[in-house]
């Protein structure tokens, strides 16, 4: 099983490098996107980016209403001109919560883990999480934009 790498450790400032396409439908990245979703629901997150597993590649997995979406690759195509504030966490950075000021809308392209092009364009919520995984894999934590930020207290369940 792999485990949440926690910050201030090196690895997730690191920027992450791509996925190469001869490997993406390769049993490996698929048991990778597996692994990291479970961990991901496991811990009650909406998103998680590979560095936080200790991967510095361009992966990240996405909680939606219609299931997990795995991003191979992805890059924000489009982004509306509209921001706003919004709370975050980050699974790598138990019990600590900030506001971000985040676009309201994007556009992104990723392969999925069978090598297929995907162009989605996301709003809201979905929107906010796809931007904080993309972070990750550029070495970037909401902390570093965050403001209000607050740690709560850890709770037995915690780590």
């Amino acid at each position: 099983m792999l485990n949440i790498i926690l910050n201030p450790n090196k690895i997730l400032r690191n920027k992450s490098k791509n996925v190469d396409i001869k490997n993406m439908g390769s049993k490996k990245i698929k048991e990778l996107c597996l692994d990291m979703e479970k961990i991901m629901l496991e811990k009650d997150g909406v998103g998680l980016a590979a560095p936080q597993v200790g991967k510095n590649i361009r992966l990240c997995v996405i909680n939606t209403k219609n299931g997990v979406l795995k991003m191979i690759n992805p890059i924000i195509i489009k982004r509306s001109w509209a921001k706003e504030w919004g709370e975050e966490g980050c699974l790598s950075i138990p019990n600590v919560f900030g506001k971000v000021k985040r676009h309201k809308k994007i556009t992104c392209r990723f392969y999925d883990e069978n090598k297929k092009i995907i162009k989605l364009s996301a709003d809201n919520l979905v929107a906010r999480v796809i931007q904080h995984e993309i972070d990750h894999l550029n070495g970037v934590l909401f902390i570093d934009s965050a403001k209000d930020i607050i740690k709560t207290e850890q709770t037995e369940n915690d780590g």
